[in-house]
């Protein structure tokens, strides 16, 4: 007989609960692995990926669209990008020429040039996105850059998902839960719940007053599940 609150009873209560959300997920967001699949890949022009996930998801983009210089970085890769886009301010005059039929010059400074690409992604009729390089280098990019992600969740309808060499965000919005592995690191930013639980991690979170509050907790179970009335990001680890 299992005893309540013993080590044994608490992982069959976790395997019991990974079962039942894989026979019906509410709002799942699976792990990465270098075969998932995007109907298109955003390269910004930050940091270029070293690491094999995002380099994995690069090499088998069937759409690359690219930041302005990031172009020439794409190419330096061996690769061809579908598209460029932005306001040309970084973008090599002769890269320009070379790629002009695949050139999108957006002039308008209310967006910042990744959120043109993702606009640019939508109206090609794409959805689930990966964002490369949009971190490293400058830091008020790099923290732009992440915490743009709810508005292309919210205003723009699309499914972001932001990779570094380390690890991935994803923007999310009331109840999800997300596929884990024990002792993965999970980060988890309160934007706007009052409203925040969850199981599956080493500290329980709460309605976070800072950010700082949810970062660098890690999973318990192969799963972690939140409840939630607001929009949140979660980041997890390779």
């Amino acid at each position: 007989m299992v005893e309540d609150g013993s080590p044994a009873l608490m992982m069959l209560q976790q395997t019991q609960q990974y079962l039942q959300i894989q026979k019906n997920p509410p709002n799942m967001f699976p792990q990465l692995t270098p075969s998932t699949t995007f109907d298109a890949v955003i390269v910004a022009d930050g940091s270029f990926p070293t690491h094999e996930m995002p380099l994995s998801i690069l090499q088998a983009a069937r759409t690359i669209i690219c930041c302005d210089a990031a172009a020439a970085q794409v190419l330096a890769a061996g690769l061809q990008p579908t598209a460029v886009v932005g306001d040309g301010d970084s973008l090599a005059d002769e890269l320009k020429e070379a790629l002009a039929a695949r050139w999108h010059q957006i002039d308008e400074q209310e967006y910042n040039d990744l959120t043109k690409a993702m606009r640019h992604a939508r109206s090609l009729g794409c959805r689930r996105v990966a964002i490369l390089g949009a971190t490293g280098k400058r830091e008020d990019h790099t923290v732009g850059n992440i915490f743009l992600l709810p508005f292309y969740l919210e205003a723009l309808g699309m499914e972001p998902t932001m990779l570094t060499d380390y690890g991935y965000f994803v923007p999310a919005c009331g109840n999800a839960t997300f596929a884990t592995e024990p002792a993965q690191t999970v980060s988890l930013f309160n934007l706007s719940c009052s409203t925040l639980a969850t199981t599956g991690l080493e500290w329980a979170a709460y309605p976070f007053a800072q950010l700082w509050q949810g970062t660098l907790n890690r999973a318990t179970a192969q799963c972690v599940s939140v409840e939630a009335n607001g929009n949140y990001l979660v980041y997890r680890s390779y």
